[in-house]
């Protein structure tokens, strides 16, 4: 990836999946507070896993736990 143009587009693809993970925390923690059932918040979790697992391949590490993230 040594083109610049390259460069432009893992940095967007990395600031869309950082928006989306934002996005799952935040309606993740809203739910929560309404009182939603165990499997939505399981579905949304599941989902911030998958984006965070797309996120580290994207850069080229490894996810940290969960928990360290929200």
């Amino acid at each position: 990836m040594g083109n610049p143009r390259d460069k432009r587009l893992l940095s967007r693809e990395v600031d869309d999946l950082l928006l989306q993970a934002r996005g799952l925390v935040l309606v993740r923690h809203v739910l929560a507070e309404r009182g939603v059932s165990p499997t939505e918040l399981d579905a949304h979790t599941a989902e911030l896993e998958r984006v965070r697992a797309r996120l580290a391949a994207t850069l080229g590490g490894v996810a940290q736990p969960l928990d360290d993230a929200a």
